[in-house]
């Protein structure tokens, strides 16, 4: 083997994920692209299976499973966060509201950037809070995009129904009028990785009374222009 790290298990792992990278694969056709015994291939396969690392597709084969997409939007998290400052900074000076940027972590979504307003009452997410994904504009903006089995899952007990997420599909952001917390609004968009995947929400908030019952009027089109500049950053990088 070439590339031998000299871990041979691990070695052997990365020859039939990178068989995969091509597409699908059954398990003759992963014997024949990485050379390794039927009963080898088949034992890792079905390991990295266990991982998440592999999946199968509606046929049966091997496919590349969503871990990897799990950490490839990890591996990107740095980028985002060293672009988000300036952005979020611009984008609460645009709108005179708090910003934030929220990624999704299992069942819920992590505030991971924000921007406070300079003064009167601060409306903005500490750094680090870990809120709901059945409640919020971010909430429908990390969800609106998920896998159907995902998404009906979502779905249960949430403040919003399918027929909203399908509005946010369509229109490219969310909103939401007290649906996380009484007198708050905010307005979120779609943050995109170098595979279109959305990976982050960002968001503004504030009160009903500056908001008004609209948000999405006053602020639909700043929130969408800074993610489309945090997409463009990432995709840059990617």
């Amino acid at each position: 083997m070439d590339n031998s790290s000299g871990v041979g298990v691990l070695d052997k792992a990365a020859l039939v994920l990178s068989a995969l990278e091509s597409g699908p694969a059954t398990l003759a056709g992963l014997v024949a692209a990485t050379g390794l015994a039927r009963p080898t291939a088949h034992r890792l396969a079905v390991a990295l299976e266990h991982h998440r690392l592999v999946a199968r597709d509606i046929q049966g084969r091997f496919i590349l499973g969503p871990r990897l997409a799990e950490l490839a939007a990890a591996a990107g998290e740095d980028r985002l966060l060293a672009t988000a400052g300036p952005v979020l900074t611009h984008l609460r000076d645009m709108t005179g509201e708090s910003a934030q940027l929220y990624r999704r972590q299992g069942d819920m979504r992590i505030c991971v950037a924000a921007a406070e307003r300079l003064s009167g009452l601060r409306d903005t997410v500490p750094v680090g809070s870990t809120l709901t994904m059945k409640a919020g504009s971010s909430a429908q903006i990390l969800m609106a995009w998920e896998e159907p089995e995902r998404l009906h899952r979502g779905l249960q007990g949430a403040r919003f129904t399918a027929t909203a997420l399908s509005g946010v599909r369509r229109r490219g952001w969310a909103q939401s009028i007290g649906e996380r917390e009484p007198g708050v609004a905010s307005v979120s968009a779609p943050v995109r990785g170098p595979s279109h995947r959305v990976v982050a929400a960002v968001s503004v908030s504030g009160p009903i009374e500056r908001l008004t019952r609209h948000p999405g009027r006053m602020h639909a089109q700043a929130v969408i222009d800074a993610a489309a500049r945090l997409s463009d950053a990432l995709r840059r990088s990617g």
